[in-house]
């Protein structure tokens, strides 16, 4: 459900911005910036620092409104330990999504800066990826494996933050919160790979704050 929803939010916003983008003032740019994210699942041993990096497309509104959609590479990572009650084990994992979020903001134009709020729901499906886990001392690793390590390529979800336009930059503080579950069970996996997938991550997802740069054109 939560998953339509989203979807169906971005498809609107889109369609909605190539209907009246030739009657509102519209800009491109480019958009990066850092992403602090973490596992949502009580075994979560710290945040990680990433990276996101895209093109984006600004449509002002009236009344202060303003929808930008973006295309982003986005990565993000997350850290568990203590899986399926295991003394020492652990899972690292770190994966790139190509992300579509969209950006829905409210702020007044104060003539010199323009702080907004933002709500951005977003989906995505993912590129690349690589997880380290184990347990004991013995460790593995593996790079780009999704469907044999019981991982979830699509992803959803949303965010809520705060931002402020200035000349041609804008600056947006936002937490995502990923929806549905990163382990996704499929027959033909992986044994050890996505029995640490899903101790780590049945029932959890990524969420973290990223704070993103724009220059619009």
């Amino acid at each position: 459900m939560k998953k339509t929803i989203a979807s169906a939010s971005i498809i609107i916003a889109i369609l909605l911005v190539f209907s009246i983008s030739a009657k509102g003032q519209s800009r491109f740019g480019v958009i990066g910036g850092f992403s602090f994210s973490h596992a949502s699942d009580i075994g979560n041993r710290g945040t990680t620092t990433k990276y996101n990096v895209g093109v984006t497309y600004q449509l002002k509104l009236p009344m202060g409104f303003s929808i930008q959609p973006s295309l982003m590479y986005h990565v993000k990572g997350a850290r568990v330990g203590e899986i399926g009650g295991i003394p020492g084990s652990s899972f690292d994992l770190t994966a790139g999504y190509l992300e579509l979020p969209v950006s829905f903001q409210w702020g007044p134009d104060l003539l010199l800066f323009r702080p907004f709020l933002d709500v951005s729901p977003y989906i995505g499906v993912g590129l690349n990826n690589s997880l380290e886990y184990g347990a004991g001392g013995t460790m593995f690793e593996h790079a780009n494996i999704w469907k044999s390590a019981g991982l979830a390529r699509m992803e959803y979800g949303l965010g809520l933050g705060i931002g402020i336009e200035i000349w041609r930059f804008q600056v947006i503080g936002r937490y995502n919160w990923n929806f549905g579950s990163l382990y996704k069970a499929k027959d033909n996996m992986d044994t050890s790979a996505a029995l640490f997938t899903e101790g780590a991550f049945n029932g959890g997802n990524f969420r973290g704050l990223t704070l993103s740069l724009s220059f619009l054109f």
